[in-house]
């Protein structure tokens, strides 16, 4: 009688990088691909050490939560900051100088042995964030950012335990090598970045980071279609494009929102100008001017007071990307231009202070505002230019404007020209609050049928403008150069 076949022993992981790579990005994340689903345990640590020194030079402790799960409740102490934050700095603050959680601008210190909690882009007072994130059969290893170097070679450890698939037991000593790359990009200029690390960079947030602050040279950061998982946050950059390779196919997302991040204790964010900077945002791009994004997709994971993209800077032109958010889904704050994008939101889809010119973009709503315009004069609010926009569910407001009171927005400007609706409520807006404020239609068409929407139910303070006593409007507001503060980003 034959004995019966033992059972192979479950091959080990693939490692990223492999074992003994070299000219290794030092912005890579530790990746272990195994045969089947890894699950994580809830102590032990991942540890990086100096090969040279045998210094220990990061390390994740599993048994501190990624971040928080329910909201916080603020006291009527928290309020607005009375002075605009600084964002002013001489170097750039990283997680290898400066322990993260360290407040800026009087704000109360986040604790980082409570949450997890990494320095992004300068950001001192820190980010929670998921220290090993598991898709399909891959744990994918989030070291804390910036503190790997050029030129060095390094060892992780994995603890038995932190990791469970098969047979693994974890990673010991000089097990794991490998080698950074002797130094930076050949052309600072022009950065290539590739999740699969045959670029210059592994990740969005390493090219950014890379680049100096106010730079007067235009650089280009090249994002390779694939998968970027991670929190962008950027501030103090100029002339900085930021080129996918299509909005299907270059993909940054993160599961970010106001519960997992949310503002300080003392201070509040986002509705008035040069208070505490939003942590919430999968993407942010913060007090910057001049920076073009072409070509990506940019989203939110999780339900929430949780932006696709937030963004606070002058001059920033956004083409052909889908943006995806929800509760406030796009942040909008300074002079903005979207040009053939897809903006796919939840409640108040987009929020913020304006100027904001939208022209040929596909706008779905979840049902109700698509816009809460907060700006001030001389500001100019939202302008859609041939825009299309519809309900995913239900139906959809143009935006509204007054519903807390001490926030009235007496200057709040929302104007569509020759759009295509489907699912829009009669009325139009479902609430306009003071007749100061600009909430002005014209041409707008069935997305279905291409003929002119009844507008006799619209909100009594709205305008419908007339092609020709209204000649001169329209020609203006079909300008970006006059919503935008006279910068013209037509190509």
């Amino acid at each position: 009688m034959a004995l019966p076949m033992m059972a192979a022993a479950q091959a080990g992981p693939a490692y990223f990088p492999a074992k003994g790579a070299d000219n290794v990005n030092p912005d890579t994340h530790l990746v272990l691909t195994f045969s089947e689903a890894p699950t994580l345990g809830d102590k032990g640590f991942v540890r990086v050490y100096d090969a040279a020194t045998n210094e220990l030079v990061d390390q994740l402790d599993l048994s501190i939560p990624a971040g928080p799960t329910r909201g916080r409740q603020y006291g009527p102490e928290c309020d607005y900051m009375k002075t605009p934050y600084d964002y002013s700095r001489t170097t750039i603050p990283t997680n290898k100088n400066t322990v993260p959680g360290t407040p800026s601008c009087g704000a109360d210190p986040t604790s980082n042995t409570e949450y997890q909690l990494t320095i992004i882009g300068g950001f001192t007072d820190g980010f929670h964030f998921y220290p090993i994130l598991v898709r399909d059969t891959t744990a994918i290893i989030y070291l804390h950012n910036n503190m790997l170097e050029y030129g060095h070679e390094y060892y992780v450890t994995i603890d038995n335990g932190v990791i469970k698939s098969g047979n693994f037991r974890g990673v010991r000593k000089n097990e794991w090598k490998f080698k950074t790359k002797a130094e930076g990009p050949k052309d600072p200029h022009f950065l290539m970045v590739n999740c699969n690390g045959t670029g210059d960079f592994n990740t969005v947030q390493g090219a950014l980071d890379y680049i100096p602050d106010w730079s007067k040279e235009r650089t280009v950061i090249q994002v390779a279609r694939g998968e970027y998982e991670e929190i962008v946050y950027f501030r103090n950059k100029s002339n900085v494009v930021i080129r996918g390779e299509g909005m299907d196919r270059t993909i940054v997302h993160y599961a970010n929102s106001e519960v997992f991040n949310p503002h300080p204790t003392n201070y509040k964010t986002n509705e008035m100008a040069g208070t505490f900077p939003s942590r919430r945002a999968a993407f942010t791009v913060d007090n910057c001017r001049d920076i073009t994004i072409e070509d990506m997709y940019i989203a939110t994971d999780v339900w929430g007071q949780a932006e696709g993209i937030l963004v606070n800077g002058e001059r920033i032109a956004i083409y052909r990307s889908c943006l995806v958010g929800t509760g406030d889904a796009w942040q909008l704050n300074g002079t903005i231009y979207l040009e053939g994008c897809k903006l796919d939101g939840a409640g108040d889809s987009m929020l913020g202070r304006g100027a904001v010119f939208a022209y040929r973009c596909h706008i779905l709503n979840g049902g109700g505002p698509m816009s809460w315009v907060r700006n001030f004069k001389p500001s100019h609010g939202d302008v859609f230019v041939e825009c299309l926009m519809e309900a995913k569910q239900g139906m959809f407001d143009y935006g509204r404007t007054n519903t807390q009171p001490h926030m009235g927005y007496p200057d709040a400007e929302l104007v569509v020209i020759d759009c295509l609706v489907r699912g829009l409520n009669p009325k139009g807006w479902s609430h306009i609050g003071m007749e100061s404020q600009t909430m002005l239609e014209f041409n707008t068409r069935d997305a279905d049928t291409g003929l002119p929407v009844d507008v006799s139910q619209r909100d009594p303070l709205s305008r419908q403008l007339d092609a020709e006593k209204d000649a001169e409007i329209l020609r203006n507001y079909r300008n970006p150069a006059y919503v935008l503060n006279g910068w013209d980003p037509r190509r």
